[in-house]
């Protein structure tokens, strides 16, 4: 049986055009790696703008496309508002906490 590949993201602070292209690389690195999921918890992030939006559903598709799967976790109130005012809860895997989502996916980190 081949081992589930996880690789797991923890942005600090804010994810906005301050730090969009570092979290692109970090994508593109767990892509390369052939991570099987790629969990984003951003129980740290505090703030989330529109470029880091978009940054997250570039990486949604960039990581879909490679066959492997995103999920987010951890959600602040602000990062919630946000993802709810724009509907991204509906197109993005969205989980309470880290363990919500190792529940539910049955994956272990």
């Amino acid at each position: 049986m081949q081992e589930t590949t996880v690789q797991l993201m923890e942005p600090k602070g804010k994810l906005d055009v301050t730090n969009a292209a570092q979290f692109r690389s970090q994508v593109n690195a767990a892509i390369a790696a052939k991570a099987q999921y790629l969990i984003v918890d951003l129980a740290d992030v505090g703030f989330m703008d529109s470029s880091g939006l978009g940054t997250l559903v570039a990486a949604l598709k960039a990581v879909r496309s490679s066959g492997a799967e995103l999920l987010v976790c951890s959600l602040s109130e602000q990062v919630q508002m946000l993802f709810d005012l724009t509907s991204m809860s509906k197109i993005f895997k969205v989980y309470r906490n880290r363990q919500d989502l190792v529940e539910k996916e049955g994956i272990a980190l």
